[in-house]
């Protein structure tokens, strides 16, 4: 029998019409299609590991993924082979083999998502799939300085989904910024981890905040609140992207 080997694949998902990463029974998944994929090249039963669970309608430029294989074949066939059969929504960037113990999700070190506003009065029908549109004027530096605040190690309980059973709500935030670009509003988060909706939750909270005029004052005390009630709305998902998994 071959020796197994261990393949990393990095993987871009425009994921408008996915239910998500995670495999669902009867449901188009990203998981799911690039599974299915493998096993048409490999015939053999394979389960990718994900670095992370995007939901549905989130994207990704970066996400990672694993899984183990005796099958044989040069990694470069294998990536074209993959994307030949991959839907026009879904694109393998590169697939290189890392050392046995390698986790997609465990070994991971960081992670960076951006949230991509789209800023004006008037919607961009184009755009619609890829952006926020919010018709508020924004304050970028209002918004810098409520991203200062989440810099650092902080309890992220108030911007966790409702019902998650994760161990620990605390997370390293390593950086939080916002570029403008016109009316493009682009907010980066790099972290160590990052609870279910936990940017979503933050984007939402924030851009709630200046709308309704407040300070940055409101945004530490929802962090000292814990309370997920104490947060604002729940941004949408198409603005979200997954950028980078860092190992």
């Amino acid at each position: 029998m071959d020796p197994e080997r261990n393949l990393k694949l990095t993987i871009a998902y425009e994921g408008t019409d996915f239910e998500g990463w995670q495999y669902q029974p009867q449901k188009r998944t990203v998981q799911g299609v690039i599974q299915a994929a493998i096993r048409e090249i490999t015939k053999q039963g394979h389960t990718i590991v994900g670095a992370g669970r995007t939901d549905a309608g989130v994207h990704a430029i970066g996400q990672v993924a694993n899984f183990k294989t005796t099958f044989h074949i040069a990694l470069e066939n294998l990536k074209r082979a993959l994307n030949s059969l991959l839907p026009k929504d879904v694109y393998v960037r590169d697939i290189v083999e890392v050392p046995l113990e390698f986790h997609a999700r465990y070994s991971a070190k960081a992670k960076v998502y951006e949230y991509r506003i789209l800023q004006r009065k008037e919607p961009d029908v184009f755009m619609r799939r890829y952006v926020w549109h919010v018709f508020h004027n924004l304050r970028p530096e209002f918004l810098r300085r409520c991203l200062e605040c989440l810099i650092g190690e902080h309890d992220f309980s108030s911007f966790s989904a409702s019902g998650s059973s994760v161990k620990t709500f605390v997370r390293k935030m390593y950086d939080a910024s916002l570029a403008v670009n016109g009316d493009m509003f682009v907010l980066r988060f790099k972290a160590n981890g990052f609870l279910r909706h936990m940017v979503r939750n933050i984007v939402g909270t924030i851009i709630q905040l200046d709308v309704k005029g407040k300070d940055v004052d409101e945004l530490v005390k929802i962090m000292e609140k814990k309370d997920r009630k104490a947060a604002g709305i729940t941004a949408p998902p198409q603005g979200l992207y997954l950028v980078e998994v860092i190992y």
